[in-house]
């Protein structure tokens, strides 16, 4: 499925149609019809958070329709023809579109004629010179020779995996070594880049390693996630190089080879004993290469590269944060667990699965490609909980709002000897919450009853017990015992354990 989305998003940037669809793995035709579209109906990147890619595809296309079938033009007989005097593409295009239209058959536009010719080019060993724009790509790729570092407790030798980046335009570079070829240090490498030039190009171009290409292939290109998120964070496009296509990034090539031999090779004799002592030497030396001047040609790639800085995009305020993701399920009691940390997820989704993405500080969790909630990550003892009061069912929320403080208030504007009971009720539980349960019932009995009838019978519980319970009262209650006159004579027949009924009552004198 076309990542409409994508296509949006990359228009956004000023990125022409041709690098589009490169980078989302469609036809040029492909991206004008959804721009073309888009602006009629008004939509416009970014989006709103509530529009998924499914709604957004019905938005574009309420009635999906098969693609078109275009005829492959012979690309042997074109590179033959090309090569005679005075015919030219356009010419090729134009017999090449009139024998579709004899055939009944639908021909590539001539953009996509040409795209083709040079797929097709490449494959056959053909090359083409390649004029780069100031600050429009940037080359990434791990050098083939690798560094090493000695461990100081056992002497052994850890290699280091050298990262490389490279500005084609002006040759500028950047290098930096790893213990690891991993999504971490790959990422890193990449916002150190950033950092190191002081701005961002319009498009990365990578090799299609999995750390940054999930898939490659021939009707759409898939990004690791994460990889993508940085993309979009920095407000770049990611265009890998076609499958087994050095040629597509040969600056980058060119430069592994030129770094190995002088930074590398000259450090090959020095031992380092950590990593940041080996990257201190590697930055060293990377300076002299920058500022070395060009053989054939004026300046050095430092002084190109200040001419092509003023075209990078500028830095977003802050670096991009490297994230996990994980699939969790949302429990019963509406949280899901993350490293053995709990965070609440609005109840409507109980049982359901949903995508969590974990950075250092924040915790997102998204369900369909939406944000549902996030929370600020957790540390220290296992078993915590994070839990927003919206995300509880209505008869959970009633509680959270209480505190022991404000049913003591309330007790008191009823009387002082209610006060007294709901004191020593929160009192004696070890966990004050445990009693805000009961406080509530005691209290929304003076409703039922009345504020005096209620503060009369905690004041006969209180002759019984010193700590009433909610069952306690709602029987004077109930019984009508709170309204019975002799309270003195039946106080001097009870007991700390309960009541105690005396001649009296049996007599029938009380009732």
């Amino acid at each position: 499925m076309t990542n409409y989305r994508e296509i949006l998003r990359l228009s956004s940037l000023g990125l022409n149609k041709t690098q589009i669809a490169q980078s989302v793995g469609c036809s040029r035709t492909t991206v004008i019809q959804v721009l073309n579209i888009a602006d009629e109906k008004g939509i416009s990147y970014p989006l709103p958070d509530d529009l998924s890619d499914r709604k957004l595809s019905e938005l574009l296309f309420p009635s999906s329709k098969a693609k078109p079938e275009y005829k492959m033009p012979d690309y042997a007989y074109v590179e033959k023809e090309l090569r005679r005097n005075g015919v030219t593409f356009n010419q090729l295009w134009l017999e090449y579109v009139e024998h579709c239209r004899q055939n009944g058959e639908l021909p590539y536009q001539l953009t996509q004629f040409k795209k083709h010719y040079y797929d097709y080019a490449a494959k056959n060993n053909a090359t083409m010179h390649l004029n780069h724009k100031p600050g429009e790509i940037l080359q990434v790729d791990w050098a083939g020779t690798t560094a090493q570092v000695i461990d100081t407790d056992t002497g052994e030798a850890i290699l280091a995996y050298v990262f490389v980046a490279v500005l084609p335009y002006s040759g500028y570079a950047y290098v930096e070594a790893f213990f690891s070829m991993n999504e971490e240090c790959w990422i890193t490498a990449h916002v150190n880049t950033f950092k190191y030039f002081g701005g961002v190009t319009r498009i990365i171009q990578c090799d299609n390693l999995k750390t940054g290409v999930t898939a490659h292939r021939k009707s759409e290109i898939i990004l690791n996630k994460t990889y993508s998120e940085m993309a979009e964070h920095y407000r770049t496009a990611i265009l890998p190089c076609r499958v087994r296509s050095p040629k597509d990034k040969a600056m980058v090539e060119g430069t592994v080879g030129v770094i190995t031999n002088f930074i590398l090779a000259a450090l090959r004799n020095r031992r380092f004993l950590s990593l940041l002592e080996l990257n201190t030497a590697i930055h060293e030396r990377l300076i002299v290469f920058n500022h070395k001047p060009f053989q054939k040609r004026e300046g050095s790639r430092a002084s190109e590269f200040e001419e092509e800085k003023t075209f990078l995009l500028p830095l977003p305020e802050r670096p991009f944060e490297l994230s996990e993701w994980k699939v969790a399920t949302v429990g019963p009691n509406y949280h899901i667990s993350v490293d053995r940390q709990n965070y609440s997820v609005p109840y409507e989704y109980i049982k359901q699965k949903v995508d969590v993405r974990i950075t250092k500080s924040t915790i997102e969790v998204f369900y369909g490609g939406n944000r549902i909630c996030s929370h600020p990550r957790l540390y220290g003892r296992a078993n915590q909980y994070s839990t927003v009061e919206s995300h509880m069912p209505p008869n959970h929320q009633q509680y959270v709002q209480w505190n022991g403080d404000r049913f003591r208030r309330w007790a008191q504007k009823i009387g002082e000897n209610t006060h007294t009971v709901i004191d020593a009720l929160l009192s004696g539980y070890k966990v004050e919450q445990q009693g805000y349960k009961a406080c509530m019932g005691i209290l929304k009995l003076a409703d039922k009853y009345s504020p005096e009838r209620l503060e009369n019978a905690c004041r006969k519980a209180l002759t019984y017990t010193p700590r009433p319970s909610l069952k306690n009262i709602q029987t004077i209650l109930s019984s009508g015992q709170d309204k019975t006159p002799g309270e003195s004579r039946e106080a001097k027949n009870s007991s700390q354990y309960g009541f105690t009924r005396g001649a009296e009552y049996y007599e029938g004198r009380i009732k």
